[in-house]
């Protein structure tokens, strides 16, 4: 396809390739938004679907929907392997390339265990639609695998759940793990008691919620711990296989060092670390540029990639810096907020440059931290300009759930989801508890109503 103005390709729909689309709306360009699946997802809430209290369509929305009104904009469905940066191509996995005049990579990251991919057969991590489907059968199939096995040994390694990785996505997954088990399934079995279920958080590092202040994390950690949560901390995962998991940790009190054990589990869920797309390696086998140990491309202070000024690495797949004034430079978190600023600054910085001006250093507003544990329970550190406020419980709870419905995709999405929330509030009802396949095999994930 010919085009008479600037083509811009953006590979991503994202929050950082939505934002950038969005602000390049009323520019003097073609642009031309490449994406793997058909919908953006609000990521933030996606442990929600995989923990059945949200369906899937209240946190996502189809891509070509949320552009239908912007005419300078074709969507395309498809997967990029390569981009040439010399000849300005980007490859198609259908053999298709597109030529391009500006490109701006938002691919995100996927999965990372730590060299050890093999675990993901047993321990499903959470980035996509299809993740939460999987971990949401596994979990509910595991209390229905429970019901009906004689042994109580095995019985009861199908009621351990384990979540890998105590950051946001591990504890809100962990709490949410804990009220499926406390609250909502309560009285629908009659040879088990869900009640019985173990709930293990199991964290290398020394505490929960490494990012956010020691206040919080421990606060979040005596919230879990009264929901229920173990919570196993400077507990190194050392093998996962089939019937659940090698553990490196602390000895039992009175004991020093650490001792290796292991813990019997039938349902093990990952969220303990992120990888960089495969793209930024391309990035990096293709122009030179440097890439560190997640994968994640250094980037210039303006977000383009560094001899190449007509290419911008935004959002996870970016090692971006911060150049606030008065300053030293930061490194932008791998968080939604930070993804979507660096759209909007990436798409303004390509205007600059179409003008024939001077782009600008990146400049990241950091808002804080949310994280909820359950019901009325949560964490928040927020940044003001009269300094940090840092609160939890009840009020961080309501505070997290507004922000995120706020946040949210659509109208339609925010009353879905309040609704939703609504009722198990009051109810602890869980709605969204069906799922396809059988106890054995999970069937193709075709959609959801």
């Amino acid at each position: 396809m010919m085009h008479t103005r600037p083509h811009v390709v953006i590979i991503g729909g994202g929050f950082g390739g939505l934002e950038a689309a969005k602000s390049l709306a009323k520019a003097p360009v073609d642009i031309t938004l490449i994406d793997k699946t058909n919908h953006h997802l609000f990521q933030p809430l996606l442990y929600q679907v995989a923990t059945a209290g949200l369906a899937a369509p209240a946190i996502a929305a189809p891509t070509r929907s949320l552009f239908r009104h912007q005419a300078n904009l074709t969507t395309l469905l498809s997967e990029v392997t390569d981009i040439d940066a010399k000849d300005k191509k980007v490859h198609l996995s259908d053999g298709s390339t597109l030529v391009f005049d500006h490109l701006i990579v938002a691919a995100g990251a996927t999965h990372s265990y730590f060299g050890h991919d093999e675990w993901s057969a047993f321990a499903p991590g959470l980035k996509t639609l299809e993740d939460a489907f999987e971990i949401r059968r596994q979990v509910l199939f595991a209390f229905e695998s429970a019901e009906k096995e004689p042994d109580p040994e095995k019985r009861q390694n199908w009621l351990t759940l384990c979540v890998i990785g105590a950051g946001p996505t591990g504890v809100e997954m962990a709490g949410a793990f804990a009220e499926i088990a406390r609250q909502t399934l309560v009285g629908e079995f009659r040879r088990i008691n869900p009640h019985d279920a173990r709930i293990l958080l199991i964290e290398g590092g020394p505490r929960v919620l490494q990012a956010m202040p020691e206040s919080l994390s421990q606060k979040a950690l005596e919230q879990l711990q009264k929901l229920g949560v173990e919570v196993r901390l400077n507990a190194i995962v050392t093998g996962i296989d089939a019937t659940g998991l090698q553990v490196r940790g602390p000895a039992p009190a009175g004991v020093m060092g650490t001792v290796d054990y292991r813990i019997a589990s039938q349902c093990v869920v990952w969220a303990a670390g992120v990888a960089a797309s495969s793209l930024g390696q391309k990035l990096a086998d293709n122009t030179g540029c440097k890439i560190d140990r997640a994968g994640r491309v250094v980037v210039s202070s303006d977000l383009s990639l560094p001899g190449h000024p007509d290419i911008y690495v935004i959002g996870d797949l970016a090692l971006a810096m911060s150049h606030s004034s008065g300053k030293s430079p930061t490194a932008v978190p791998g968080v939604s907020p930070g993804a979507k600023q660096m759209g909007r600054w990436a798409a303004n910085n390509l205007l600059q440059r179409l003008a024939g001006k001077p782009t600008r250093a990146f400049k990241y507003a950091d808002y804080g931290n949310l994280a909820t544990i359950g019901h009325n329970a949560a964490v928040v550190d927020l940044s003001t300009p009269f300094g940090p406020v840092r609160f939890s419980g009840r009020w961080a709870w309501w505070f997290w759930l507004l922000a995120h419905i706020y946040f949210l995709i659509g109208f339609r999405n925010r009353l879905v989801v309040l609704m939703d929330w609504g009722s198990a509030y009051l109810s602890f009802s869980r709605n969204a508890r069906v799922v396809a396949g059988t106890l054995h095999k999970s069937a193709p994930h075709v959609g959801e109503s």
